[in-house]
């Protein structure tokens, strides 16, 4: 990374990284509220935090027009988590994320736009590799499960979604919401989890 430096604090023994990058641009508007060179910045949480904890740091950035990228670090270790910083520096091939332009309407088109601006920066990178996994010995094959159908659903088509749990048997209830259901119906969510916890069909 040229022209960079890293800020390191602890706060309440949580240790987090601010990288900070110099010399890419923020929007033109937003330019006249950030008085110094660096425009970009990656926040990193510590460990047993997550990239949400960041939301409220987030706000107040993006409101001075920084471009604000979080890392979701899996901290399972220190060499994994700095390969997690990395590709948020300087994404690699191999990886995806969502056009953060378009992450709302095509993921979270239900969730209010703050959020979904959030959420949209925090994403985690998904591994290319991810999508040729299989699984063997799928759980629904012996124990009972629920699924909550999104209605309004852009990543997953609703019909999929009726066809798999179909499939697997499960206690369905369909929910008008997006992808991110569990974040803009919560309400819903947990109303099936309390049903599936009581076994109840």
């Amino acid at each position: 990374m040229t022209n960079s430096m890293v800020l390191k604090q602890s706060i309440l023994g949580l240790g987090y990284i601010a990288a900070l990058t110099l010399g890419a641009s923020v929007p033109a508007a937003a330019q006249a509220e950030v008085a110094h060179t660096t425009k970009n910045i990656v926040l990193v949480h510590g460990g047993f935090v997550d990239g949400s904890g960041w939301q409220g740091v987030y706000d107040a950035l993006t409101k001075k027009g920084y471009a604000v990228t979080i890392v979701q670090n899996p901290t399972a270790s220190l060499t994994d988590d700095v390969a997690f910083t990395k590709r948020a520096i300087s994404a690699q091939d191999g990886y995806l994320f969502l056009d953060k332009s378009k992450f709302a309407a095509s993921f979270a088109a239900d969730v209010q736009p703050r959020v979904a601006a959030f959420m949209a920066v925090s994403q985690v990178p998904w591994g290319v590799q991810a999508l040729g996994g299989k699984v063997t010995q799928p759980a629904w094959r012996s124990k009972p499960s629920w699924y909550l159908v999104s209605t309004k659903d852009k990543m997953i088509p609703p019909d999929a979604q009726r066809s798999m749990s179909k499939r697997s048997g499960s206690t369905v209830v369909e929910v008008k919401g997006s992808h991110a259901v569990y974040v803009s119906r919560p309400d819903a969510v947990a109303a099936l989890i309390e049903r599936a916890a009581k076994g109840q069909k």
